[in-house]
């Protein structure tokens, strides 16, 4: 049977428990033990899938279809492996499995409460995937903050959890924040022992207290935070501000955060941790040998975690083209023709990001038609490779009315259209085309290159595609169909093989990108702006021209 560790939080919101997790179970995996996370969220929608990414960012998208929180991405990002739907629950999805219960009569007659029932699933649901025997640890983020009203039922089922299983099956631990106060010169450890206090008040007592802070704990600070919050002090661990997020799992290591947890859940046997290809990845990271700026253009881009995948993404590749990858976030509203030399001659690329509705699309329209005819690399993804092939259609097909009928319902030339299947569908949640689906590339073309080979797996989100009643059309014109589905025919990837490098796919590679599997997209992409910026390093400095030559 496999074994259980909790990631709880207190004090505040957003201190990183994703990132804790998913870095302790990178140094657990890389001791050879076979590790999962997932993550329970409080909220009560059955998923994020139908929330405005302003409210809970990017929805991040597993192989299986399961529209999910964020935190799953730095999960497979870390891990390099597939999560599934079974790796993200959140209360609406609890309460929706026990609710049909009951209009079944699964209990009998007996009045539905929080505890047993609330408690049961959710106790249910933590031990799900640690009883199919693919796992050594499964390691389950709580989401919201202790104390949260809506969290109680997820600390209770720990609770519970806690006085079920045998001592050293299940552990526990918090992540709290140490405050420093500029003016007194002095970390503040209250708040961490409050927010522990609270935790074990409901009957929950953490084996591990990690702790986030700008300046170093000594030992004296850690030995107080032990005392007052029960706790050995070798199980206090300082977790410091990093200058990139996959740095945390070398700073755990450090803090032998791993070696604790090992200790107290009795498992011998290990190896010692192979981080060889993570530590190469992160030198190349930290020592790059160009910088590139990338223009990402969104309509979300005041918020980081609307576009998460994506920058990471951007992280990865740049470091195996070993080139800094500054992206430069662009509100697509503020973009128009006048406008739009003066926002993007000074990039690098160009990359128009997904997203829905009619907000923002004329000014990645105009976006789109600069990178094409400057010659400014270009990655469009979902709806960016749709803002592509109605530029193409408008200005170089001449189909001047071209539309996406999710802009205009009643668009004269709907380039862009719903799929058929999507048509009937008036339920919002869960009903898009989602998940893993095949694509043949067509030999010869800039994706084959890229991919080096004739068929891929890739993950999508959206009801619109390209209509295949203009393909032949596009094609004629110089826009090919580089990639499409086997089966339905559906337009996966379009191109333009007469520009320096113009690609646009209907998925989203981004959700596929892993520190240790770059997306070959994303790769080739920065590398192409990579030699886009030497270009023009070599066309404004003589002196380097003739070195070239």
């Amino acid at each position: 049977m496999a074994k259980y560790i909790f990631v709880t939080g207190g004090v505040t919101s957003s201190l990183g428990k994703g990132i804790i997790a998913a870095s302790l179970a990178k140094l657990l995996q890389a001791r050879g033990l076979r590790v999962t996370i997932q993550k329970f969220d409080p909220y009560i929608n059955v998923d994020p899938g139908t929330l405005n990414p302003y409210e809970h960012g990017e929805c991040y998208v597993t192989e299986d279809g399961a529209e999910t929180d964020l935190d799953l991405g730095h999960y497979e990002r870390f891990l390099n492996i597939f999560t599934s739907q079974a790796n993200n629950v959140t209360t609406g999805r609890i309460y929706q499995t026990v609710i049909n219960k009951e209009r079944e009569g699964a209990y009998l007659g007996k009045t539905v409460q929080v505890v047993p029932h609330i408690t049961d699933e959710i106790k249910r649901r933590m031990l799900l995937l640690g009883q199919k025997g693919e796992y050594d640890i499964v390691i389950t983020e709580l989401g919201g903050t202790v104390g949260d009203i809506e969290s109680l039922p997820y600390i209770e089922a720990v609770r519970q959890l806690q006085w079920e299983l045998p001592e050293e099956d299940l552990l526990v631990v918090h992540l709290t924040l140490i405050p420093y106060l500029k003016a007194a010169k002095e970390l503040k450890t209250k708040p961490t022992q409050h927010s522990v206090k609270q935790l074990s008040e409901s009957g929950v007592f953490p084996d591990v207290i990690v702790c986030r802070t700008e300046e170093p704990l000594n030992q004296d600070i850690k030995r107080k935070i032990a005392q007052f919050c029960n706790v050995q002090p070798e199980a206090v661990i300082e977790a410091p501000d990093a200058s990139t997020i996959y740095e945390v799992p070398l700073l755990m290591m450090n803090e032998r955060l791993d070696l604790i947890v090992l200790k107290k859940l009795a498992i011998n046997g290990y190896s010692a941790p192979d981080l060889g290809r993570w530590k190469e990845f992160l030198d190349k990271l930290k020592y790059p040998k160009a910088r590139i700026t990338i223009g990402l253009i969104g309509k979300y881009v005041e918020l980081q975690d609307a576009y998460k995948s994506i920058l990471e993404a951007f992280v990865h590749a740049g470091a195996v083209n070993e080139c800094k990858v500054q992206v430069a976030s662009i509100h697509s509203e503020f973009i128009t023709p006048e406008n739009v030399a003066e926002k993007l001659s000074n990039l690098d690329g160009l990359l128009v990001a997904p997203g829905f509705g009619y907000r923002g699309v004329e000014g990645k329209i105009t976006a789109v038609q600069y990178a094409r005819e400057s010659g400014l690399p270009f990655f469009g993804i979902c709806l960016g490779m749709q803002m592509a092939v109605i530029e193409y259609g408008r200005h170089v097909l001449g189909i001047q009315n071209a539309q996406s009928t999710e802009m205009d319902p009643n668009a004269a030339e709907p380039v862009v259209d719903m799929m058929e299947e999507q048509k009937k569908i008036t339920a919002k949640g869960g009903t898009m085309r989602l998940g893993s689906y095949p694509c043949e590339i067509k030999e010869g073309t800039l994706a084959q290159k890229i991919y080096g080979s004739a068929q891929v797996n890739e993950r999508h989100r959206h009801r619109y595609e390209f209509n295949n009643k203009y393909l032949q059309q596009y094609e004629e014109g110089g826009m090919i169909a580089s990639g499409r589905n086997p089966e339905t025919g559906l337009v996966e990837i379009m191109e333009i093989a007469s520009h320096p490098f113009f690609i646009g796919c209907q998925y989203h590679p981004e959700l596929k990108s892993t520190v240790e599997n770059p997306h070959p997209l994303f790769v080739h992409f920065v590398g192409a702006a990579r030699r886009h910026n030497e270009q023009k390093q070599v066309s404004k400095n003589p002196l380097l021209q003739s070195e070239m030559i």
